[in-house]
């Protein structure tokens, strides 16, 4: 039975206390219905104590009053109806559709809570994800069941790098996939660009969009992520699909938390972030991965903009202890017209070596990525060395690398938005740039695979 009370006492932003309660869980849905309204507000609980419970709403708190209001607890928390008739379709940070469709039938109908994977039941993330773009395929590779951060900035082009890996990415062994793909927090143009490049191009036939923008309610900013999770689980654990799951921006999403942490006055941590924005991250963070006996997996992009670029600020510092590497943008690349700015040399993606190598990509994949990361790292030392002796003062070698480096930037990391590279025409540059080196220098690859690779490609 749907308890009713009318002890409202206060309501401050989003937050409404109810005082006098007893059996409310945490997380539990709430209708406020004001006096002068016909449809009541829709809500959940925070913070359940004895005697009251804090409960956030939905939507604007605008007009809220607390005399004669009521709010009824539903008893239960917020679920998403799912079914495969969701790929092709675009929700809001309610699960509602809005694209103009009916409403989907739901198979059933899921808590979006959701739960980490118990580490017992995990299996090893393996097998590669294509992405399209070079510098994540052959240098960064993506694995099936990682999370691989974008590090981002305000002003760098994250966004259309997140539409590009979601039109593009697919497996190369026949499976089905498809890609989840969230927005949280983002202006209406951008919102606009989301959804028409993926029905210009076709892809949102095998996408889920969510889509919360700017001036929806914060509380669908922190639901929109689990969302997407309880979407992706539901397609790959009981459709056997793999899914990639992109979720842009993460910043917006702590900004959210940040909101809500400040209005419930609790003590907050570092930068003003709540003490346990660790531990919220990793609720999203750690539902990726493949379960021991089921076929499919869930993949995460998560993308998040680094205030003022600076990589240790709290939300890509607690980040990079979560997740399993990082792709971190450049400013000097997107001065210099390079797109995607991607930052090879502080980029990482610790499970590489899981998604590469014969049968999986190419038996010289290995030593194509190490010789190509090691070469332009040598490159940029040498440029900045030239900046300070002059070119004169370099011999043939260092000269040989600057070119290399240069060559690299330009044909390697810059790549068309609508350019999608496969593993092969990734590896097949790599080998064009790294003949611009004396062979004496390729000490990262195998002899057998300089003399059949580098012949075959001349």
């Amino acid at each position: 039975m749907q308890k009713e009370y009318k002890s409202i006492t206060s309501i401050a932003g989003p937050l409404v206390l109810i005082e006098g309660v007893e059996g409310i869980k945490y997380e539990e849905l709430v209708e406020i219905q004001m006096p002068h309204e016909s449809q009541p507000r829709m809500g959940k609980v925070l913070e359940a104590s004895e005697g009251f419970a804090l409960v956030q709403m939905f939507e604007s708190p605008q007009g809220a009053v607390t005399h004669g209001a009521k709010a009824r607890f539903l008893g239960e928390t917020m679920k998403i109806g799912v079914s495969p008739d969701m790929l092709g379709r675009v929700f809001n940070g309610s699960g509602k559709p809005i694209d103009g469709r009916p409403e989907i039938i739901p198979e059933k109908r899921l808590d979006i809570s959701g739960a980490a994977i118990n580490p017992y039941s995990r299996d090893f993330p393996n097998d590669f994800i294509q992405t399209g773009i070079s510098t994540i395929d052959c240098l960064n590779t993506l694995v099936r069941g990682q999370k691989l951060p974008i590090f981002s900035g305000a002003g760098l082009p994250h966004n259309r790098i997140a539409a590009q890996i979601a039109r593009q990415a697919k497996v190369n062994d026949g499976s089905e996939f498809a890609v989840v793909f969230a927005a949280m927090g983002v202006t209406f143009e951008e919102a606009q660009f989301f959804q028409s490049e993926f029905e210009k191009t076709g892809a949102i036939e095998k996408a889920v969009l969510f889509i919360n923008t700017a001036d929806d309610p914060v509380v669908e900013r922190i639901a929109i992520p689990r969302l997407a999770l309880t979407t992706a689980e539901y397609l790959a654990y009981e459709k056997e699909m793999h899914v990639l799951v992109v979720l842009t921006d993460l910043t917006n999403y702590a900004e959210a938390l940040r909101e809500v942490s400040a209005a419930r006055k609790e003590v907050p941590g570092r930068r003003g972030y709540p003490g346990y924005l660790y531990t919220d991250l990793a609720t999203i963070y750690e539902r990726a991965g493949r379960i021991k006996g089921k076929k499919g997996s869930v993949t995460q992009i998560p993308i998040l903009t680094m205030p003022e670029d600076d990589i240790t600020h709290p939300i890509p510092d607690l980040t990079g202890y979560i997740t399993e590497g990082q792709i971190v943008m450049s400013r000097e690349l997107h001065r210099k017209g390079i797109y995607p700015p991607a930052d090879v040399l502080p980029s990482l993606s610790r499970l590489k070596d899981k998604g590469i190598g014969d049968g999986k990509t190419r038996e010289d994949h290995a030593g194509v990525m190490n010789q190509l990361y090691a070469s332009y790292a040598r490159g940029k030392d040498v440029r900045e060395l030239a900046i300070i002796l002059g070119e004169a003062a370099l011999d043939d070698v260092d000269r040989a690398y600057m070119k290399f480096a240069n060559a690299f930037e330009d044909r390697y990391i810059r790549q068309d938005e609508h350019e999608d590279r496969d593993i092969i025409k990734s590896l097949s540059i790599g080998w064009e740039l790294l003949k611009m080196l004396p062979q004496a220098e390729l000490k990262r690859i195998k002899p057998e695979h300089i003399e059949k690779y580098m012949k075959a490609d001349a």
